[in-house]
């Protein structure tokens, strides 16, 4: 019987696929809308309660960048609903990090502009932010997470005293960690990192300085987490997938004109 079930609602889940930017078959259930709302409201939050750089030359960097981007994207993929606009904000904040919701914004850390030290090393993470938001990513997790939840309250509410349901229960949600959450969140970067190496490229962004950025990465954390428990791929696997994909970047970035944003 619970074999059944849980046949039956792996079955639904993957009756609504559609595919992402590259053609990854992906499934995403949450309107756009909603997904937007949520990327606003999460953005005025963190406006509101974070402090935020107000120096005009790293402002003029961040939205210089990010703009190139965002214009490169239509160019791209024709295709993708992206938003008219996008905002941008320069968080004070030390974590080499940056995030992109949405609904069109984008959030940068001022620590990132020590590791990711020219215009071009900053549009690949930006490009790779911006690629998780196109392909839909945020909304793909909580599609799993939702159907993750959902298949393990009905193996709870079906498991007759065949087995213990508190132990079936532990055990699928382990197996759906290991089995379903952590390699998509994998698969969501690599993926990311390849839409973001060829919009940094379209945008005119020298794609080859992606690599540069990962290896200032490496020099700033060489205490990495165990790969198969990790929900970020090493910085190794993530350089050599962009060096897979660094020949059909080139291409695109010798096409077009140069990204006019001027350091720091």
């Amino acid at each position: 019987m619970v074999r059944w079930l849980v046949v039956g609602a792996l079955a639904l889940l993957l009756s609504g696929c559609d595919e992402t930017p590259t053609g990854r078959n992906r499934i995403a259930w949450i309107p756009q809308a909603m997904m937007a709302d949520m990327g606003n409201e999460t953005f005025e939050q963190m406006r509101h309660t974070m402090p935020v750089v107000t120096d005009p030359a790293i402002k003029r960097l961040a939205e210089c960048v990010s703009v190139e981007l965002v214009d490169a994207l239509g160019e791209s993929w024709p295709e993708v609903d992206i938003p008219n606009h996008w905002d941008v904000v320069v968080f004070d904040n030390p974590m080499p990090n940056a995030f992109a919701l949405p609904g069109g914004r984008i959030g940068i850390n001022s620590g990132l502009l020590q590791v990711a030290q020219t215009p071009d090393q900053l549009a690949a993470v930006i490009g790779h932010e911006i690629g998780h938001v196109i392909a839909r990513h945020g909304n793909e997790r909580l599609t799993q997470q939702l159907g993750i939840q959902a298949v393990l309250m009905v193996i709870g509410l079906a498991s007759d005293g065949e087995v213990s349901s508190d132990a079936l229960i532990r055990a699928l949600g382990l197996g759906s960690q290991l089995g379903i959450t952590l390699p998509f969140s994998r698969a969501h970067e690599v993926e990311a990192d390849r839409i973001g190496l060829q919009l940094m490229a379209r945008a005119g962004f020298n794609p080859k300085h992606s690599i540069e950025l990962w290896h200032n990465m490496m020099e700033l954390d060489d205490q990495q987490p165990f790969e198969l428990l990790s929900t970020h791929p090493h910085h190794e696997s993530r350089i050599a997938v962009l060096e897979e994909s660094m020949p059909e970047a080139s291409e695109v970035f010798s096409s077009v004109p140069r990204a006019a944003c001027s350091p720091l």
